[in-house]
């Protein structure tokens, strides 16, 4: 019989340990660039902060996965533990003796994302060692819960924080990278790959997970359709709405009620995936969502209203949630051990890379068309990825899992450095099918 979540010691460790990382990690993220503002009164340098974030995801990620697939997992996450503390306590130092210079800021926020990239597949990877694969879709919803709860709450903590004094977020963040650090290491459980053959940074190891992802017809084009294409199109709609009904910048209520409903969804599909099991219908979920975003994005198109745009958008966000959420677990059920982190950083690396466009094209369109053809257009774009996930034979089809058993034993002995007995169950992955639904990443970058 398998042991309840609330009873498996390891995987609330794992849970806690991401709270504090997360939750530091957004105070910092809203108090990085408002730093970076105070000292320089430039705009440039403060959206240059979070430039420099993601370029160092997407250069790093696929790497970053190598290195999870390479080194015993929960090492490796007190080393990234570790380099973060350092990092953030150097910032912390220098902002409180009232010189951060913008070069250690930016050398701040590059860290703060190379550590995330190798941290992330690591901190997935063990987790597929802990948790069985038939309570796989619960704990990622849990995460999930977790990640919005933090993200709605850290940037407003982080914020009153730094309007007593700006070093106080970055002491916070400090704070809970080392609770974090001592969460990891009371966990038990190992998790190292099988084989280590070949050179570590090789073509063919920084292509393996996107190579496998790509022989399986079933993940290739859902990552392709509802990773890509419904990240981008999803973007754009939201950037739309945020604008359109921000009254030209003369006004951030309507936008922000948008965005705040956003949020709202994402946290609401977070605590309903456990109640669903969507790990069991993710393709229907993943339908549903696409031709909610297509709806959504008509209505909007000929409803100019505030308030039905944030409960379009929160349903669709709460729907694509729980989608991503079976989807994650379906991944992962069928890629072996060894390959657990690069898989994952290639399903992170190809639903993040369009992301940033998502919004300079609703820009674009909005500019040259007016709010009322910039949701049509968009809503063309996504009603495509809705046509595609629905009839094309390999969206239709399933994936089969890559191993038959299932973990029957307690976690291995912290002294062992055996693999720990496991079945299929998935590590969860950056947002690959989040259309709209953001990334439950186990840390956030300083500044991203």
């Amino acid at each position: 019989m398998t042991m309840p979540l609330r009873g498996n010691r390891d995987f609330r460790l794992l849970w806690l340990s991401g709270l504090f990382a997360v939750l530091g990690g957004q105070m910092s993220a809203l108090a990085l660039p408002l730093l970076v503002l105070k000292e320089t009164g430039s705009a440039v340098q403060a959206g240059a902060v979070g430039t420099v974030s993601v370029g160092a995801v997407l250069v790093t990620m696929l790497p970053g996965g190598v290195m999870a697939d390479r080194v015993e997992r929960r090492r490796l996450m007190r080393l990234c533990d570790a380099g973060s503390l350092t990092v953030v306590t150097a910032l912390t130092v220098a902002v409180w003796s009232g010189h951060a210079p913008m070069a250690l800021v930016l050398l701040v926020a590059a860290a703060g994302a190379v550590i995330g990239s190798v941290y992330g597949p690591a901190v997935f990877g063990l987790m597929r060692a802990v948790v069985p694969a038939g309570q796989m879709g619960t704990a990622t919803a849990r995460l999930q819960a977790r990640t919005q709860t933090a993200r709605l709450a850290g940037p407003l903590v982080g914020g009153a924080l730094f309007g007593i004094h700006p070093a106080l977020p970055f002491a916070a963040e400090a704070l809970g990278l080392l609770l974090s650090t001592v969460c990891v290491a009371l966990v038990r459980t190992r998790s190292r790959a099988r084989t280590k053959a070949g050179a570590v940074f090789s073509r063919r190891e920084l292509m393996a997970g996107l190579t496998f992802l790509w022989r399986i017809p079933y993940l290739r084009t859902v990552l392709l359709v509802f990773g890509l294409g419904m990240n981008f199109a999803f973007g754009a709609l939201t950037f739309t709405a945020l604008t359109a009904f921000s009254d030209g910048g003369r006004s951030g209520i309507g936008g922000g009620f948008v965005i705040t409903c956003v949020s709202a969804g994402a946290l609401s599909g977070a605590l309903l995936a456990p109640r669903i099991s969507p790990d069991r219908h993710s393709r229907v979920l993943i339908v549903a969502t696409c031709w909610s975003c297509t709806a959504a994005a008509g209505v909007m198109a000929w409803i100019s209203r505030p308030l039905v745009a944030g409960l379009l958008c929160a349903l669709c966000m709460c729907l694509s949630t729980v989608a991503s959420i079976g989807f994650l677990s379906k991944l992962l059920i069928v890629t072996p051990e060894d390959r657990v982190g690069r898989v994952q950083s290639a399903a992170g690396f190809l639903s993040s890379m369009v992301q940033p466009l998502g919004p300079l094209a609703g820009g674009a369109l909005l500019t040259a068309f007016g709010a009322r053809w910039a949701f049509t257009l968009t809503g063309c774009v996504l009603a495509v990825s809705a046509l595609v996930v629905t009839f094309a034979p390999s969206a239709r089809a399933e994936a089969s899992p890559y191993d038959a058993g299932e973990p029957t034993g307690p976690p291995e002995p912290a002294g062992s450095g055996a693999p720990h007995p496991r079945g299929p169950g998935p590590a969860h992955v950056a947002a690959p099918g989040t259309g709209p639904a953001p990334a439950d990443a186990n840390r956030a970058a300083p500044g991203s």
